[in-house]
């Protein structure tokens, strides 16, 4: 009539240490990295097109700025005889 009891033996093997704390760091800082690029190319077939058009379009709105042409908007002219 023996009793088997997982703190004899065979119990230290089973323990999992917990890793170092600089390394623990270190993956959730790359899981967190992983899901952030995943979720910003969700949806997007073609991500490099996508980086490719922002940049663009930044180019663009800083060409403007610079160009001083700040008043090249849509005008509206009110008539008085109305």
């Amino acid at each position: 009539m023996g009793l088997c009891l997982p703190c004899m033996g065979g119990a230290v093997k089973d323990v999992v240490e917990t890793p170092d704390p600089e390394i623990k760091r270190r993956q959730l800082a790359e899981a967190a990295e992983k899901r952030q690029m995943e979720a910003s190319s969700r949806g997007i077939k073609n991500a490099y097109s996508v980086e490719q058009k922002k940049k663009k379009q930044e180019e663009m709105e800083k060409r403007m700025t610079a160009s001083g042409s700040g008043g090249g908007g849509l005008r509206i002219f009110l008539r008085k005889d109305a």
